[in-house]
């Protein structure tokens, strides 16, 4: 099983025990280790083999021995027995925004409601209003959070899709006459949601390799099977295409099957003014003889064009770029050198102390962490004193560990609903590196939650705005508000916006980048770590940047800590913050 599967499982016991009344602690438990075991970098399944799986942050000996079961067996009798009791059409309720278990086990258990269908055809008799405090306001808010899941599809946010991939490629690799298998489609070009997930072999014994990928591990059917392409559906309800070509071909199928289809269409045109034909099987001179194509960077250089990464093929400008010698160097993970948005356990959704965040950041190559602990709006979050403690711990870890990483005192301080920042201007000037976010009220009007955003910039103690948009992938939808109006204040002011990297976040996402590159905006790739083994995850958005057109200088965090604040962001001023 992948993490993908271990986390929805335990994520619908939590979900489950929540609805039927189940122990609150273990409904905390089922989803902090759910969350853990979605977001980690590596496969659980590797994790429970050398018996670690209770060094995760949330997971004790009881979920590990269910988790150990789980991956074992592909079976969990907990999980099961937990499922008799609720129709599973009512665990999806819960994924619309807004709608809580208490609203759920109500439409459930008062009005049958047992589906999204059946939730729609509620509304449409009027049965919802039946409901206690179920006014018109409520309904058309579900109604509008029911058309908005619907809207987003099915699709599978990338991290998922990755796990998915890797484990079927590596099984792959090792099947008779593979000599090469590397995954293709929208996986390749790292968009943040996938479709299908597209797999590439090459082999001269299409047969052989036809039949162990139709014999993996989670396969659930077979959808078709030939003797160059076949495509399976996994128990997790995903679709699998393989193609096989032989080493000939492989640099051209390579190319053909990463897309996009407007890129690939570019790319042929060109060709046909050459007088070439390009396909997946090679490059074809007039005479239809094959003259490249074993090589992907031969199908660019069949067009007179330099490599282009297969993170730009969108059609959006990468071939006149890379004709006019103008394509970016894009930013690579190794050149990030610390993480700015990082959360301990002083912040109450986190499970880390200071110092394993440090070690493992040691460990991963990092120079420096900003602590960025969240600030009293939040539950249980930190008053001015709480700031102070932390701060002062962080010094004190970082001094025990000889410097290394440099750790930076900081906060995610709330915005609030009218632009005021959540702690006062005076402790927050006196931080090494201050995170501003929204955490609520996301569906203001534009116009409000635009002033909301530029206030805060306008500030003098921001050096970063977190998540900017407020989305979250599948669950929530991004807050209205005048993008290109914040970002005009955010280059006047020098504060960067930040990509971050949690995988249902991708926030900014990569147009943004492009846009914030564009107006002299520079980001912060962060990984918004609530665990040690978030930090890892810095990666997603390093793909969201290269998306985006982004190159290291783009990115602030590229450079060493003395060089954070491009302007010298302590532009505060008592006197000017009390007019």
């Amino acid at each position: 099983m992948e993490n993908a599967d271990v986390a929805r499982q335990l994520g619908e016991m939590a979900d489950i025990l929540e609805l039927t009344g189940g122990n609150p602690f273990k409904v905390r438990a089922y989803r902090a280790a759910a969350q853990v075991i979605d977001t980690l970098p590596e496969p659980v399944e590797e994790v429970w083999r050398r018996g670690a799986l209770t060094d995760l942050p949330s997971i004790g000996t009881g979920i590990a021995e269910e988790i150990g079961e789980l991956l074992a067996t592909g079976h969990s009798p907990r999980h099961d027995e937990l499922a008799r009791q609720v129709p599973l059409g009512v665990l999806e309720l819960l994924r619309l925004e807004g709608v809580g278990p208490r609203t759920v086990e109500a439409m459930w258990k008062q009005l049958g409601v047992t589906d999204l269908d059946s939730l729609e055809a509620a509304i449409a008799d009027g049965s919802l209003a039946r409901l206690p405090r179920m006014g018109p306001v409520r309904i058309r808010s579900i109604r509008e959070a029911l058309e908005r899941y619907r809207g987003r599809g099915s699709r599978l946010p990338i991290h998922r899709a990755l796990f998915y991939a890797e484990g079927m490629l590596g099984r792959l690799r090792k099947a008779r006459g593979v000599i090469r298998a590397e995954a293709a489609g929208s996986l390749r070009r790292r968009m943040e949601t996938v479709g299908d997930i597209d797999l590439l072999v090459c082999s001269e014994e299409p047969e052989a390799v036809r039949r162990a990928f139709v014999a993996l591990p989670g396969v659930a059917k077979v959808l078709a099977t030939g003797e160059t392409k076949s495509s399976v559906r996994l128990e997790a309800g995903v679709q699998v295409d393989l193609r096989v070509v032989p080493p000939e071909s492989w640099g051209a199928a390579l190319h053909y099957f990463t897309g996009s289809k407007r890129h690939n269409v570019s790319i042929r045109t060109r060709a046909v003014r050459r007088g070439l034909k390009i396909n997946e099987y090679g490059i074809f001179d007039r005479h239809d003889r094959r003259i490249g194509g074993e090589r992907e960077e031969e199908i660019f250089e069949a067009v007179g064009l330099p490599w282009i990464p297969p993170e730009l093929r969108e059609a959006n400008g990468e071939i006149e770029a890379a004709e006019a010698g103008r394509l970016p160097v894009l930013v690579e993970e190794a050149d990030v050198l610390g993480d700015l948005h990082v959360h301990s356990r002083a912040s109450t959704d986190a499970r880390a102390t200071i110092e394993k965040l440090a070690l493992e950041a040691r460990r991963l190559g990092r120079s420096y962490l900003a602590i960025t602990d969240h600030s009293r709006s939040r539950p249980l979050g930190l008053d001015e004193e709480g700031v102070l403690r932390v701060a002062a711990e962080a010094r004190r870890i970082e001094r025990r560990l000889g410097g290394s990483p440099r750790l930076l005192t900081g906060v995610e301080v709330d915005i609030l609903p009218d632009g005021s920042l959540d702690l006062p201007l005076e402790l927050l000037a006196g931080l090494d590196w201050v995170v501003a976010s929204i955490h609520s009220r996301f569906h203001e009007p534009a116009e409000e939650t635009t002033a909301r955003l530029i206030r805060a910039i306008r500030s003098g103690v921001v050096d970063l705005i977190g998540h900017p948009t407020g989305r979250q992938i599948g669950k929530r939808d991004p807050y209205p508000f005048d993008l290109g109006a914040v970002l005009e204040a955010a280059a006047a002011c020098g504060v960067a916006m930040e990509v971050n990297a949690m995988p249902d976040r991708l926030d900014l996402n990569d147009k943004a980048c492009r846009l914030a590159r564009e107006a002299g905006v520079q980001v912060v790739i962060d990984s918004d770590a609530h665990n040690e083994s978030h930090l890892a995850n810095l990666r997603y958005g390093v793909w969201v940047a290269r998306r985006g057109w982004l190159e290291a200088k783009d990115v602030r965090n590229t450079r060493p800590p003395g060089e954070l604040r491009r302007r010298g962001r302590r532009t505060y001023d008592a006197a000017e913050a009390a007019r």
